[in-house]
């Protein structure tokens, strides 16, 4: 998950970056969405699957801005909601990442993959058996990948 905050200046900024830079940056460190924010509060959200929908099929242009290729209103969730109120809003809403957020600022992005590992969980814990609990304990990607400036 990155999210690119700061003082109003700073999310300007990052709103203008060309999405060629945003889907650069997006491979680097090994995220699928950038939220755009302005005074915390989500402004809208730029997913890989964005970038390839309105730059590939659409053909926008990749020096665009990425506030060309976002996604606005941006759908959330709040920290508090239960798993089953966010599985609500992904079948309800056909988005495939929700940011997280806790008093109205960005904490995280909840991930369709994040539900599958909730589900994943819950049947090794109906089966009871000898699942290996090692795919679930190692986080997905490549191995030593750590955030960069403005991304977490």
């Amino acid at each position: 998950m990155s999210t690119c905050s700061g003082p109003d200046s700073d999310a300007r900024r990052w709103a203008t970056l060309p999405l060629r830079d945003v889907a650069r940056l997006m491979n680097e460190y090994g995220v699928g969405a950038v939220v755009m924010t302005e005074s915390g509060l989500p402004a809208g959200i730029a997913t890989d699957r964005d970038l390839a929908l309105r730059v590939l099929a659409d053909g926008l242009d990749p020096e665009s801005p990425v506030s060309s290729a976002m996604s606005t209103p941006v759908i959330t969730v709040d920290v508090n909601d239960g798993t089953q109120e966010a599985y609500r809003i992904f079948r309800r809403c056909g988005v495939r990442r929700l940011p997280v957020l806790a008093e109205r600022q960005v904490i995280g992005v909840l991930a369709v993959d994040d539900m599958l590992m909730d589900v994943f969980r819950r049947m090794a814990d109906l089966l009871g058996g000898p699942i290996a609990w090692s795919v679930l304990e190692e986080p997905p990607g490549p191995s030593g990948q750590e955030a960069g400036p403005g991304i977490s």
